[in-house]
């Protein structure tokens, strides 16, 4: 059975999970540094030895920590590096950072287009569009999940494509597309809510930075539009100049 904090209603091995992780985030716990013993995080945080195994268990899993026999559990995080570019592609740039990409369709929808979509996809006022809901994932742990976007008499079985390949890249090649580039990127910071802290393995109150953005193919017509929430402490965006 769970035990749980009783003023919060958070598992405790959660609780102690999280705390570890922000320790992570803010550099109280840098990268490659031995973490407290089991005794020292189980006092700290009130708590028992079996507590403290299955929050850095946890925290192993989404290959924040390592165990290593005999000497302790190390700190092993480090943010990957995302650039903002013309030619931004989730797999290449996990790939190139010795990651396993990974992409998990977890919802789609018909929808019409607002005028603001319309806009950004250049089709009418009340088109009917395929909405998307992904997570992407590197080794396992999650990154973003995002909202997209398409033409549905340009991308008809969108959905359906997107979960066999698990790739945007992919899906756009089915339907003939073979390049694409990123026409405009918007980056805010926001707080994550109830459902995406949920898929983002979060605690409800953690920043995200949250990128809108179009992709449009070579001569300039819109392909999709994406809203794209990153859980800030597991990015950090690289603007490049071109």
């Amino acid at each position: 059975m769970t035990t749980l904090d009783q003023d919060s209603g958070v598992a405790l091995w959660r609780r102690v999970a999280d705390s570890i992780e922000r320790g992570i985030a803010d550099g109280s716990y840098p990268n490659g540094e031995r973490l407290p013993g089991e005794v020292e995080i189980a006092e700290a945080h009130r708590v028992n030895r079996h507590t403290v195994r299955r929050a850095l268990a946890a925290l192993a899993e989404r290959g924040l920590v390592r165990a290593a026999r005999g000497s302790g559990t190390y700190v092993q995080a480090s943010k990957l590096s995302y650039p903002l570019h013309a030619r931004t592609r989730f797999s290449e740039i996990v790939g190139a950072g010795g990651r396993e990409p990974r992409g998990q369709l977890i919802g789609s929808s018909d929808d019409i287009a607002s005028r603001d979509l319309a806009r950004q996809l250049g089709v009418k006022l009340n088109a009917p569009l395929v909405r998307l809901e992904t997570l992407r994932l590197a080794d396992r742990v999650p990154i973003c999940v995002g909202t997209t976007w398409l033409s549905a008499a340009r991308f008809p079985d969108a959905a359906a494509i997107y979960q066999r390949t698990g790739s945007m890249t992919k899906m756009l090649a089915h339907y003939g597309i073979r390049d694409y580039r990123r026409g405009v990127s918007r980056v805010t910071a926001g707080i994550v809510d109830a459902s995406d802290a949920g898929r983002l393995d979060l605690e409800l109150g953690r920043p995200v930075l949250v990128v809108d953005s179009t992709d449009v193919a070579p001569d300039g017509e819109p392909l999709q539009t994406k809203h794209s929430r990153f859980a800030a402490d597991r990015v950090e965006f690289v603007i490049e100049n071109e």
